[in-house]
């Protein structure tokens, strides 16, 4: 049998992959779902088939252009942190030229894809997100000082509203809840990460929390706001927005979540910070599951 060819074997990823990966496309993945989530919770059945799809992608588009923005501006950075030095405008597999265009053509579409065929105000406040996150976040807050990850929160923390307001066409009170769930599960789950790449992030000279501050200090943070996210959590039940199902399953992972805060700050060990970030996004889609879930179970059986 005749072996493998190496050039084979180590192929460089397709440009389709590469501007693929310009996308960040876990986290817009994540993004997406806690709108798709926000669309569901906005209406007593289902939501309407052509404003889900449209508003859904046109969503994703946005957050899409506003990643490949995030890299675009980041790509110094990003070179010299292991965690992100294999992105493609890093590695020069796509040009400062092929990622400007792409992002543009994202942001464009995705944009008039919302105002033409799901409603205006979704369209204006998707475009205020990729501003908060693309400009004001990358381009000022993350380099300026230690509260980036906190005050940027409020673009990563929109989407269900966005999603909510998609189906309806107003903002509301529920759907600002669901906005300060994730605006307030943003500083625990980041600081986690960036205890573990503290040393990564003052070589850029990027002010993250422990860099600025100290672990020991960002450990403290972490556990108040998990605390807080614990409170937080609670708003949809105790505002009749969701019921029994969301409340059990949600302490429930509220209790795992502060079990590791707790470890983080007085039983730290090696790994932790990463285990705890990578618990932080099982729980971010534990809480949305758990609310639609309830949605449609409470409403199915009249409670």
């Amino acid at each position: 049998m005749r072996a493998a060819d190496p050039a084979q074997v180590s192929a460089p990823p397709s440009r389709l992959h590469e501007y693929y990966e310009l996308c960040k496309p876990r986290v817009v993945m994540l993004i997406v779902f806690t709108a798709v989530v926000g669309m569901f919770l906005a209406v007593p059945g289902l939501p309407p088939w052509g404003a889900f799809v449209w508003g859904t992608l046109g969503i994703a588009l946005q957050a899409s252009s506003a990643a490949a923005i995030n890299q675009i501006i980041d790509r110094n950075i990003d070179a010299r942190m292991a965690r992100t030095c294999g992105r493609p405008l890093v590695t020069g597999s796509l040009t400062m030229t092929e990622s400007i265009a792409f992002a543009t053509l994202l942001g464009v579409s995705g944009f008039a894809m919302l105002w033409c065929l799901v409603n205006p105000l979704t369209a204006v406040l998707t475009q205020f997100t990729l501003i908060g996150y693309a400009g004001v976040y990358t381009l000022y807050l993350k380099r300026a000082t230690p509260q980036n990850i906190v005050i940027g929160g409020a673009a990563g923390a929109a989407p269900p509203l966005l999603g909510w307001v998609a189906m309806t066409g107003e903002v509301h009170a529920h759907a600002l809840i669901l906005f300060a769930i994730i605006f307030i599960w943003t500083p625990p789950h980041f600081w986690a990460l960036a205890i573990e790449r503290r040393d990564e992030y003052a070589k850029v000279d990027i002010p993250m929390l422990p860099v600025t501050h100290g672990i020991e200090f960002t450990r403290t943070q972490v556990l108040l706001y998990t605390i807080l996210l614990t409170a937080v959590t609670v708003l949809p039940f105790a505002t009749a927005m969701s019921g029994w199902i969301y409340l059990v399953g949600t302490l429930l992972l509220d209790a795992v979540f502060l079990a590791y805060a707790v470890r983080m700050k007085w039983w730290p060990k090696p790994g932790l910070p990463m285990k705890t970030f990578g618990y932080s996004i099982v729980y971010l889609m534990g809480i949305f599951t758990l609310l639609l879930v309830d949605h449609y179970v409470s409403a199915l059986i009249g409670v």
